[in-house]
C-alpha cells in the first residue's frame, strides 16, 4: 500500500512539473470526441466527410496541449476554428476546445486580460451560433452561458491560487522572522553569558591580585624570590583584567554604568533563595537536593542557577501552574537538574510559542558540554531536565 501511495505521489509530482503531458492527454481525448462528432454529424445530414472539415476540427482541440504555456494564442486558434465550423458545418457538436481554452485564460491570466479575452471570444461565437442555427438568436444565450460558467470557474481558481500563494508567502515570511528572532535571541543570550562569565573571571582575578599583593608583604621565607614571584602574579592579574575589559567592552556597552562590579554571580547554592522568591510570588515550589552537595566551578554553578531561574520564570509567567518542583542531584561526574510543573505545558502568547527561554538554556548547557531536555509531561505539565558534566575527581 505504501508503495502504491509513493507511486501515485511521484506521478502527481511529475504532472505538476510537466503539465504538457496531462494537457496532451486531454487534447487527444477531446480530439477523438470532436473528430467523431464531425463524422457522425456529416453522415447524419447526408454529406461526405471532407478532409478540410477534419483538419479544422483538429484545430479546435489539439492546441490545448499548449494551453498553459500559450493560453491566449490557444484561445485565439480554437475560437477561430470553432467559428469556421459553426458557420460552414451543419450539426456541430459542443465547443469543448473553446470552453477549456477560455477556462485556462481565466485561470492563468490577469483578470483584466481574461475579461477582454472573454469579450473577444463572445463576438465570433455569437455570429457562428446565429449562422449555424439559421438566424435564431435564442440559441446564443445557452452557448454564452456555458462560456460564462467556464470563465467564472477559471477566475475562481486563479483567485484561490493567488490566495494560497499569498498564504505560503506569509508563512515563509513568518518562518524567516521566527528564525531571525531565534538568532537574535541566541546572540543576546551569548552576550549575556559572556558578561556574566566576565564578572566571574574578573572577581577571581581580582581576588588573586589582592592576595598576591598581600603575600608580597607577609611572606618571609626567601623574601627576594617570593617578592619577585608575587609581583609577577600581581602584574599578570592586572594585565588579565585589562585584556578582559578590552575584549568584552563592546558587549558590555549596552548596559555600561561605569566601572564593572566584581561581585560574584549567583551559583547553585543560591537556588534555595530563588525558590523562596518564587513562593512569595504565588507559586508553591518544592526543592529537593539529592547527593552530597559540593563546591562546583563558578561557571557551572552559575549555569545551573540560570537554568532553574529560567524554568521557574516560564512556569510562573506562562504555564498557569498550581505547583512546581525543583530537583537538584549531585552525582559522581555531573550535576543533574529537574524542574517540573503541573501547568499547561508549552505556552503561547499571541499565537507564538515561547522559545527564547529554551534557547538561552540550550546555549548555557552547550557551553559546558551538557544535555538539556524540555518537553511536556504525560498528562499535563512541563519538564525541564539538564545534566552538566563535571571534571572527574573534582571536589
Amino acid at each position: 500500500m505504501a508503495e502504491v501511495s509513493a507511486a501515485v505521489g511521484r506521478v502527481r509530482e511529475a504532472i505538476r512539473r510537466h503539465p504538457w503531458w496531462s494537457d496532451s492527454a486531454l487534447a487527444l481525448f477531446l480530439t477523438v470526441i470532436a473528430v467523431g462528432s464531425t463524422v457522425v454529424s456529416r453522415t447524419r445530414y447526408g454529406f461526405a466527410v471532407p478532409v478540410l472539415a477534419v483538419i479544422v476540427t483538429l484545430f479546435t482541440t489539439l492546441p490545448l496541449a499548449l494551453r498553459r504555456y500559450r493560453p491566449l494564442e490557444v484561445l485565439a486558434i480554437t475560437v477561430t476554428a470553432e467559428t469556421v465550423l459553426l458557420i460552414f458545418r451543419p450539426g456541430a457538436g459542443a465547443p469543448f476546445g473553446v470552453i477549456v481554452a477560455l477556462y485556462t485564460v481565466a485561470a492563468y491570466c490577469e483578470r483584466r486580460v481574461s475579461i477582454r479575452a472573454a469579450a473577444l471570444t463572445a463576438l465570433p461565437i455569437t455570429v457562428g451560433v446565429i449562422v449555424h442555427n439559421g438566424s435564431h438568436a435564442g440559441a446564443v444565450i445557452p452557448a454564452l452561458a456555458v462560456f460564462a460558467i467556464a470563465w467564472v470557474v477559471g477566475d475562481n481558481l486563479r483567485t484561490r491560487r493567488a490566495y494560497l500563494a499569498e498564504l505560503e508567502a506569509r508563512a515563509a515570511r513568518l518562518e524567516r522572522e521566527r528564525e531571525e528572532k531565534a538568532d537574535r535571541a541566541v546572540v543576546e543570550e551569548r552576550a549575556r553569558i559572556a558578561r556574566e562569565l566576565h564578572d566571574v573571571i574578573a572577581h577571581n582575578v581580582s581576588v588573586m591580585v589582592v592576595q598576591a599583593a598581600a603575600g608580597e608583604d607577609v611572606f618571609e621565607e626567601d623574601p627576594g624570590k617570593a617578592r619577585e614571584s608575587l609581583s609577577a602574579v600581581a602584574s599578570t592579574g592586572r594585565a588579565a583584567l585589562s585584556e578582559l575589559r578590552r575584549l568584552l567592552g563592546v558587549i558590555r556597552a549596552d548596559d555600561d554604568r561605569g566601572e564593572p562590579a566584581y561581585a560574584p554571580q549567583p551559583g547553585i547554592e543560591h537556588v534555595g533563595e530563588l525558590v523562596r522568591q518564587v513562593r512569595e510570588a504565588g507559586l508553591p515550589v518544592e526543592l529537593s537536593v539529592l547527593g552530597e552537595p559540593r563546591r562546583l566551578p563558578e561557571g557551572v554553578g552559575l549555569c545551573a542557577y540560570r537554568i532553574v531561574q529560567e524554568a521557574l520564570t516560564n512556569t510562573l509567567k506562562h504555564a498557569h501552574a498550581s505547583s512546581a518542583r525543583v530537583n537538584v542531584r549531585y552525582v559522581a561526574d555531573a550535576l543533574e537538574l529537574q524542574v517540573l510543573d503541573d501547568g499547561r505545558g508549552v505556552s503561547a502568547v499571541n499565537g507564538e510559542t515561547i522559545g527564547q527561554g529554551l534557547i538561552g538554556m540550550r546555549e548555557r548547557v552547550a557551553l559546558f558540554g551538557g544535555e538539556l531536555r524540555a518537553a511536556p509531561r504525560a498528562g499535563s505539565g512541563y519538564e525541564v531536565r539538564a545534566r552538566l558534566p563535571l571534571e572527574e575527581g573534582r571536589p
